[in-house]
């Protein structure tokens, strides 16, 4: 499923002036995720391989990967913790963005060649594959188009749709850079690949607007009854949350552990402490904050564990 599926979904009709100064920073994006795997072996070889992530450090219970030298996915063997069910709340899809349609073609040619496809969609802003791991964990890769194609509505809103990938195109994209000899793989994600955004599950949006739009500072962009998508500096999105599936219990098992959301300064994170206790004051609190070394850790109402740091 992708990250508009709910046809439904309506841009938002936008903040004042005075609202968005109490938002984050445009530099806000997206670092680490962490997933609990049982079999490092296998989940490893597949983000490598498959999405072409270059791993980065290893030992037996940890593998930390990324895309030239910068860390972007940290897989922790946990075998003990039990599977995801089927009524967790948890990750929709991780997704990874490459910097050119070039580079999505060369994902494209991996995932025919090694694994398989499960999706593919124009976004309007984006050209997005969609995949799933051996454990489940949905997996997103995709290219941006240049901001300046983004369709808005007439409130300036970041209009979205899930229309036909043009997959040959996408395949071709990469093909013309390499020449006509250029059968071979592309092993690894260029650098300049991140975590574009992260897209969960959620058991409750009024329960995830509180945190990430009330507490940390999102801005809502496409909305509908089942579906958010939030983001800072007008990205189309740096989160999204959806109930489609109906998810009722909080994720403890297996699959996502901790994502990082990274602000750019000492500021914008005191901006957020301080959001984050307006809310608690204000209602019964339904996430917990714990203070670390590197900046603050949020659990949602759902368990799941958001890190914000600075750069």
């Amino acid at each position: 499923m992708t990250d508009t599926d709910d046809d439904s979904a309506v841009g938002s009709a936008g903040d004042s002036a005075d609202a968005r100064a109490d938002r984050l920073p445009a530099e806000t994006r997206i670092g680490r995720v962490a997933l609990r795997v049982a079999d490092l072996d296998e989940t490893t070889a597949f983000y490598r391989d498959v999405v072409g992530l270059a791993v980065l450090d290893r030992d037996n219970e940890r593998a930390v990967l990324g895309a030239g030298a910068t860390p972007l996915l940290v897989l922790q063997r946990d075998a003990d913790r039990p599977a995801r069910s089927r009524t967790d709340a948890g990750l929709f899809h991780t997704a990874f963005r490459v910097p050119s349609r070039a580079a999505l073609g060369e994902a494209l040619a991996r995932v025919r060649k090694r694994w398989r496809l499960d999706g593919a969609s124009d976004h309007l802003v984006s050209e997005a594959l969609y995949l799933d791991d051996p454990e489940g964990n949905g997996v997103e890769i995709y290219r941006d188009r240049p901001r300046e194609e983004w369709p808005v509505d007439g409130d300036g809103a970041v209009r979205m749709a899930t229309d036909p990938l043009d997959v040959e195109g996408v395949a071709a994209a990469a093909s013309a850079v390499g020449g006509a000899d250029s059968a071979a793989l592309v092993d690894r994600a260029p650098a300049g690949t991140d975590v574009g955004h992260m897209h969960l599950e959620a058991t409750s949006l009024a329960a995830f607007e509180a945190v990430y739009v009330d507490g940390l500072g999102f801005e809502v962009g496409m909305a509908g009854p089942d579906v958010r998508f939030v983001a800072a500096g007008g990205y189309h999105h740096h989160l999204g949350a959806n109930t489609w599936r109906g998810r009722t219990t909080p994720a403890a098992r297996r699959g996502l552990a901790w994502f990082e959301v990274v602000v750019p300064d000492a500021a914008a994170l005191d901006a957020i402490r301080a959001r984050l206790d307006a809310v608690a004051a204000g209602h019964d609190a339904e996430f917990a904050v714990e203070e670390r070394e590197e900046g603050i850790a949020v659990t949602d109402a759902d368990a799941i564990e958001v890190r914000v740091r600075t750069e």
